[in-house]
């Protein structure tokens, strides 16, 4: 979800899962009063789990006569079984990890949504238009698209949405970054404005938006969780509690949430493109190894982790049958806060980076299943180059740098910690591996920091924290969604206070650049000069290593978070 999606990558656990897609590590179940029409129970099993269970659909609007009961969709079988964590969020407007992400893309949708083929196509939109000059976008509405709980979605439920979305109130961390180019956003995020200007409802079925110049990606942008549909009526009833049962648009509703234990998806009989094949989707948030049991029989999907990476490419092992591979539009980096000593001085980064071997720990350590990144845009995305743009393991310059810095010499500088996902008495194999390499070719002694995810987003978003793990998954498969993100100066999501003038200008014309060769090429220019600068310091690429059931058809895992359970279906 890059997206996503601002979707952020914590690799917690890389020995155990090495699956940096996997991103909601903690949870917040916000759990107010029952809503309007509803009558809500909460109970704790033996296990210590909270369940929600509401009756009756909380909902005055039109039903058009659908079915809105719980019952099974009709026309879909089977069950599937994966392994989950708890989201941090059900809420898409806010949400910015891969993790909730994951939910949140098959309980709600937008007007246009990218498919397994990478390609954005229509969804709640029928049709759209685009003005000569490129600023306005006409969207007319499908006629048969209905919230779960059967109330029709009009253009005025688009317009609300994305104007809640943008609102000071809601603070969004993604608001700016994926909506900002609507004229009217920041005037309505920053200042309070009570409506979005440069979004114009015309009919109940036609909506229109006003750009503040031709971009190319900007319909790219309305795939992201943040340009997703919520119901006004359930969300006003309701502001505290209504993402314990969020009445979304997509092709599955949430059925049950048990904090640490399940969750539980189920068809949208009615979903507009078509009811889904799967009947019905349970995560199993606990439980230990995934691979064992998937050999149970628990499971129908399993990560595979660095101890068993040979046996699943032995294809005359019991799981090498089953066992696939899948590239990924993601990356993990140290970032280094470009505000905070010592990082204000681009030789100190610059030194760590030529200080530390990836190449060797990706061989050692991994086994060879992460890549070692070659720059900051990843394989197959456009504008990826295969010569590697990055800091190789050069202690000699790496002295040089530090001696060259303001500090001087280690001795000079201030304490540095590094903060990531965790709560053991030790960090990450790699990042051993980093601190081990720093303390024998600097002498720079580096203290680890744990904490819980939902922590770790809080201060990314404040900008305080001074050097971290972390990753981006793509949101959509265009190099703004990355390099204008997260290092133009003005970025909301720009969390390591990155500022390069050259590389704004460079950023600012790519975004109206109409030839497709000649914007990639201003990427490209400016991914070179962000890699010198070393705000980040690129790690690796990622891939999903995994096993598959024989029952389970058409199973795949998107490079980036995308609507995918529609597309697959369980043979039992």
């Amino acid at each position: 979800m890059s997206g996503q999606n601002r979707v952020i990558v914590l690799l917690l656990g890389v020995l155990a899962a090495l699956v940096i897609v996997v991103g909601g590590l903690s949870a917040v179940l916000l759990l107010g009063g029952g809503e309007e029409g509803t009558t809500t129970t909460a109970t704790t099993d033996e296990g210590g789990g909270l369940t929600t269970t509401t009756d009756g659909d909380g909902d005055d609007g039109e039903t058009a006569g659908l079915d809105t009961g719980g019952d099974d969709a009709e026309d879909a079988s089977g069950r599937l079984r994966l392994a989950g964590s708890d989201p941090v969020t059900m809420d898409p407007h806010v949400a910015g990890d891969s993790g909730s992400a994951e939910f949140i893309v098959e309980i709600f949708s937008g007007l246009l949504t990218i498919t397994p083929e990478l390609n954005i196509e229509l969804d709640l939109a029928e049709s759209f238009e685009v003005s000569d000059d490129g600023l306005v976008y006409t969207f007319t509405l499908r006629d048969d698209i209905f919230f779960h709980q059967g109330r029709r979605v009009t253009a005025e439920d688009v317009q609300w949405s994305l104007e809640r979305a943008a609102s000071r109130e809601l603070a969004s961390p993604t608001a700016l970054g994926y909506l900002g180019d609507i004229i009217g956003v920041r005037e309505r995020f920053y200042e309070g404005a009570e409506s979005i200007t440069g979004i114009e409802v015309i009919d109940d079925r036609t909506i229109q938006f006003t750009i503040d110049a031709p971009k190319p990606y900007f319909l790219a942008k309305l795939t992201y969780p943040t340009a997703f549909i919520v119901d006004r009526q359930q969300i006003e009833a309701n502001p505290r509690g209504w993402t314990r049962r969020p009445n979304g648009t997509g092709p599955y509703r949430l059925q049950e949430w048990r904090l640490g234990q399940r969750i539980v998806l189920q068809a949208n009989p009615r979903y507009h493109l078509g009811p889904p094949s799967i009947r019905e989707v349970l995560y199993e948030l606990s439980g230990g190894s995934t691979l064992t049991r998937f050999e149970n029989g628990e499971l129908d999907i399993a990560f595979i982790s660095v101890n068993d990476i040979d046996r699943a490419r032995d294809p005359e092992s019991d799981i090498g049958p089953l066992y696939q591979v899948f590239p990924q539009f993601t990356i993990s980096y140290l970032a280094l806060n470009t505000n905070v000593p010592p990082f204000d001085d681009v030789n100190v980064r610059r030194a760590l980076g030529f200080s530390i071997d990836r190449t060797l720990i990706a061989e050692v350590t991994f086994n060879n299943m992460l890549a070692p990144a070659t720059g900051i845009l990843m394989p197959q995305l456009p504008g990826y180059t295969p010569d590697d743009k990055t800091f190789q393991f050069d202690p000699d310059e790496a002295r040089r740098l530090l001696a060259a810095s303001k500090y001087g010499s280690p001795e000079n500088l201030p304490e540095i910690v590094l903060t990531e996902v965790g709560g053991g008495a030790e960090g990450r194999i790699d990042t051993q591996a980093f601190i081990q390499q720093w303390r024998e070719e600097l002498g720079i002694e580096v203290r680890i920091e744990q904490t819980d995810f939902a922590t770790i987003l809080a201060r990314q978003d404040e900008g305080s924290l001074q050097m971290f793990n972390a990753g981006w998954i793509m949101d959509y498969p265009d190099p703004e969604d990355i390099l204008d993100l997260k290092f133009y100066s003005g970025s909301a999501l720009n969390d390591v206070n990155y500022n390069n003038a050259e590389v704004d200008a460079i950023l600012e014309e790519a975004r109206v650049e109409q030839d497709a060769g000649r914007r990639l090429e201003l990427y490209q220019q400016a991914e070179l000069l962000i890699i010198e600068d070393a705000a980040w310091l690129p790690l690796y690429f990622s891939q999903a290593h995994v096993v598959i059931n024989a029952d389970v058809e058409g199973w795949f895992e998107p490079p980036m978070v995308i609507p995918r359970l529609r597309f697959v279906q369980v043979n039992r």
